[in-house]
């Protein structure tokens, strides 16, 4: 068989909208992969007829074209997929008829937008995009900002044993500010805002790289053609791999 129809298990899973990369490692590393019966080790690969399950359940490549839809989350719904540990979670929210899973996350407190897909590979894709990969949150804190407050954010906190990048920062009102982040550090702007002792009130996600939040509270659309075009060409520096629309 040639080396070109061999596809790395956790990759496999992923292009098949499975799970993304890094979940399928975790269930590589848990024992619950099987390939032709066997466990297979990290890394292992397979071709064209093996038989892959999960959980002792069949996986196979899907016909349909993968979806790829924009949701604008209410606060208290949580970006997982796993609906047996979490019932708030955002799959059993959405109720989508296809298997779909967040790209990135977004709080449990927070709320805005957050993309979803049942394409695993466009996951490391877009996180991989770095400074393409822009995020808008529209931010309250407790109490009003101060010139120094935003000088601090603008520059970089120390959170997380790193600095945050340099980012874009304005001030909207008394106690109210847009920020653009580039990184996607765990509860980020929340650390950020602790961190220079203001704490955050509200939290919203007001667009993610070409998408804007343009939906309401707990509604979903697929994105168009030409959202999808545009997120190709913005990261094309991390994959040579063409995205479909829906």
């Amino acid at each position: 068989m040639a080396s070109e129809d061999t596809t790395r298990i956790n990759k496999y899973l992923s292009e098949i909208g499975y799970c993304s990369r890094r979940a399928a490692d975790q269930l590589i590393l848990e024992n619950r992969v099987t390939i032709n019966g066997s466990v297979p080790e990290m890394g292992t690969k397979i071709i064209p007829g093996d038989i892959v399950k999960v959980d002792g359940k069949l996986v196979s490549k899907p016909d349909e074209k993968p979806v790829y839809i924009a949701f604008n989350k209410p606060i208290g719904i949580v970006c997982t997929t796993d609906t047996k540990a979490e019932k708030d979670n955002i799959i059993d929210y959405i109720k989508f008829p296809k298997r779909i899973f967040p790209i990135g996350r977004l709080d449990k407190p927070s709320e805005g937008l957050i993309l979803l897909t049942s394409d695993g590979d466009i996951v490391n894709k877009i996180l991989r995009a770095r400074n393409n990969h822009e995020k808008e949150y529209l931010v309250s804190v407790n109490r009003p900002i101060t010139t120094e407050f935003l000088k601090n954010m603008r520059s970089g906190v120390p959170i997380l044993d790193t600095i945050t990048r340099e980012c874009e920062v304005e001030q909207i009102d008394k106690n109210k500010f847009r920020i653009i982040l580039t990184q996607g550090l765990n509860r980020q702007i929340r650390r950020m805002c602790e961190f220079l002792d203001f704490k955050v009130t509200k939290l919203k996600r007001v667009r993610i790289m070409n998408i804007k939040l343009d939906i309401p509270i707990g509604k979903w659309r697929y994105l168009s053609t030409d959202e999808m075009d545009e997120i190709n060409r913005l990261i094309s520096s991390s994959s040579k791999t063409h995205i479909d629309p829906q």
